[in-house]
């Protein structure tokens, strides 16, 4: 693997007649890797550039300094609360990236010792799950998804199947009644779109789990809730409600997109199809292969100096802030000269970031894609796009890059041998003007053979 080039110390801001780009807006959002690209010939490994309400930020875009900001928190701390526009007053309360930057008692915002407290309860208690058990989970819920549409012989598979099996199997792990599982999922899907319910959604989701927790503490059980209240750290339930909620969106997002993009390449893109075909590639290698070229968030923010440095040849201040380019870094040519070229074994990718805040729960999110994907392709072995794939269309945001639908069609076919009950699917509707209702406390809310064999193959 070579080295990012050293580039001559640059001025903190663009020189004149090189505006910094944003990051938001129509332009950004229609062809964010294209973006990224141009930033890097412009900049190289480090870009300048404006978040919502043109406020300066640096765009990490070197795998190599991507794995320095994120691995030294000395220098680049995870606490918003050294942003120097905030200190000055320059983000005002209702900014839309408040919500990923007003500082909270979470691990992903703190360093030091308080992280590895809390991040240790996280990653202790995810650790007590059976990787097995994780596994009949997902099995039984994909299973019960795709019974609500194999008979009719044609679904979409992002609102069909990708959005909520990660959410209904997260919702048995934290140790919450099933019934809760179809309006998180809702719930989720409106808080990350950042629609005018946002915040509302919000505080459905935060009250769903105060209630979660009073009624583990009540009655404790084999779930990820419990081990957070048992653990000899001890958390308060402020801190366990928002570790849930950390948890829970978390792997709904990332885990979201990663079973739909895994899907979508898997149906159209030829590397695919020709490696599964002559049994180069399995279902884990596919995994890997989309968590290098379409991670399942674009980028993460963020990071903010603890003092000036220097970083890919710019200067950095104090208290500026950075965003990791997960995607980018990806495709940074002095790691991937040829991005065409598979990457089977390899996981040095930056999908789940690097160092301290390295994404603690990345082994389950794997198992839910892979067991979940698993089951739909054995189960639906015919299945193919029902849509040109110049069709398809994304949404993205600063974050992420998420696919709006990928419709498919298939041989109809009856439901499990099983006899489970499909998952409640609501009804089609129009956009969401009022957020879900928030529960009130002790209220339970309501195959062929061929290259489909191969991929399915285990290493």
């Amino acid at each position: 693997m070579s080295t990012t080039p050293t580039h001559q110390p640059g001025p903190a801001a663009p020189p004149p007649g090189c505006p910094a780009h944003r990051l938001y807006g129509a332009e950004a959002e229609a062809d964010p890797m294209g973006l990224y690209e141009k930033l890097r010939a412009e900049h190289g490994a480090v870009a300048p550039v404006l978040v919502h309400g043109d406020l300066p930020a640096w765009l990490v875009l070197g795998h190599r300094e991507n794995l320095d900001v994120a691995r030294t928190p000395s220098r680049f701390s995870r606490d918003p609360r050294r942003w120097r526009d905030q200190q000055e007053g320059n983000v005002p309360p209702d900014h839309p990236l408040t919500p990923m930057t007003a500082w909270q008692p979470v691990c992903h915002f703190v360093d030091g010792v308080e992280h590895e407290r809390l991040r240790g309860a996280i990653t202790e208690s995810l650790e007590r799950f059976d990787r097995r058990g994780v596994r009949r989970y997902v099995k039984r819920f994909a299973d019960q998804l795709i019974d609500a549409f194999a008979q009719t012989g044609k679904a979409d598979l992002v609102t069909d199947f990708a959005e909520p099996l990660p959410m209904l199997v997260m919702t048995q792990l934290v140790g919450a009644p099933e019934s809760y599982g179809p309006r998180l999922v809702e719930a989720a899907r409106d808080m990350i779109q950042g629609t005018e319910t946002a915040l509302a959604s919000n505080e459905y989701v935060t009250v769903t789990l105060r209630e979660l927790v009073t009624r583990k503490r009540e009655v404790p059980g084999r779930d990820f809730t419990t081990w957070l209240l048992e653990h000899p750290t001890g958390l308060d339930d402020g801190e366990i409600v928002e570790h849930l909620r950390l948890v829970l969106i978390a792997a709904f997002e990332t885990t979201a997109n990663l079973i739909a993009n895994t899907l979508r390449m898997v149906l159209t893109d030829g590397r695919f199809r020709a490696n599964l075909s002559g049994g180069h590639m399995t279902l884990p290698d596919a995994l890997e292969q989309v968590l290098w070229d379409e991670p399942p968030l674009m980028t993460v923010l963020g990071r903010w100096a603890t003092g000036d440095t220097e970083l890919g040849g710019v200067r950095i201040k104090d208290g500026d802030m950075l965003l990791l380019g997960l995607g980018a870094g990806n495709l940074d040519p002095d790691i991937r000269p040829d991005p065409n070229v598979p990457v089977h074994g390899n996981r040095s990718h930056l999908a789940f970031s690097s160092g301290p805040h390295e994404c603690p729960g990345q082994d389950i999110g794997r198992a839910i894609a892979d067991t979940g994907i698993d089951t739909l392709l054995t189960r639906l072995p015919d299945l193919e796009l029902a849509v040109p794939e110049a069709e398809l269309r994304w949404t993205s945001s600063l974050m992420s890059r998420h696919l709006v639908a990928l419709p498919v069609r298939f041989a109809p076919r009856g439901s499990t041998v099983t006899g489970s009950t499909p998952v409640p699917r609501p009804a089609a509707r129009p956009p969401r003007t009022e957020p879900p209702t928030v529960p009130v406390p002790g209220e339970r809310p309501a195959g062929r053979g061929s290259w489909w064999a191969r991929l399915r193959g285990r290493r």
